[in-house]
């Protein structure tokens, strides 16, 4: 519940800022403004994770075309450069920007502000099942991996952590790599304005 009112109290706090984002979303790309993916959540329960949107309109369609392009091991996902990123949307994804909305996943009890980073269905289903203890807690908007540099070339690294946080998960951890996203947070953000 405290999670939960910290979450509403900065999304009103923000909305100046969300309102910004949409006008220039609208403005620089057609379709809507928030995107909406099923991942799995906690006990492998799925659910709707919520982003501002950074590609065009069609990009999971597209998937396949850039699959030769993917960085990561394992079964995730993951292009720095991605080529369906709008303009303002690759903006939007190396500021961390994006992640905006996941205030709205928390308010609903889908997610927490830290715990490990919710996979798409299809990505969590393909996922070694001696890794399930991630799946344990609740996801969350930062990870002991974010903060690692958002690397996925080492996907057995990147679940390992995530096993370890769920292992030794507790308020001052948290508040740990709370400071340490936010510290994340604005070197993007000072990075992303070559965009």
């Amino acid at each position: 519940m405290f999670q939960r009112l910290i979450a509403l109290i900065l999304l009103i706090l923000l909305f100046p800022l969300l309102l910004l984002l949409f006008l220039i979303v609208r403005l620089t790309s057609s379709g809507p403004f928030i995107f909406r993916q099923k991942r799995l959540g906690k006990d492998k329960k799925p659910f709707f994770i919520y982003k501002i949107r950074t590609m065009v309109i069609d990009a999971e369609n597209l998937k396949s075309k850039v699959q030769n392009l993917n960085e990561a091991d394992g079964p995730v996902f993951k292009i720095h450069d991605d080529p369906r990123y709008t303009k303002f949307g690759r903006f939007l994804a190396h500021s961390g920007l994006d992640e905006l909305p996941q205030l709205i996943n928390i308010i609903k009890g889908e997610m927490i502000f830290i715990g490990p980073r919710p996979l798409p269905v299809d990505e969590a289903n393909k996922v070694s099942k001696k890794y399930d203890q991630r799946f344990f807690v609740l996801p969350g908007i930062s990870s002991p991996w974010v903060v690692k540099g958002t690397d996925h070339s080492d996907f057995d690294k990147w679940m390992k952590l995530d096993l370890e946080y769920v292992k030794n998960k507790n308020f001052w951890y948290d508040l740990k790599i709370g400071f340490k996203t936010i510290k994340l947070l604005v070197n993007l953000m000072f990075k992303s304005f070559n965009f």
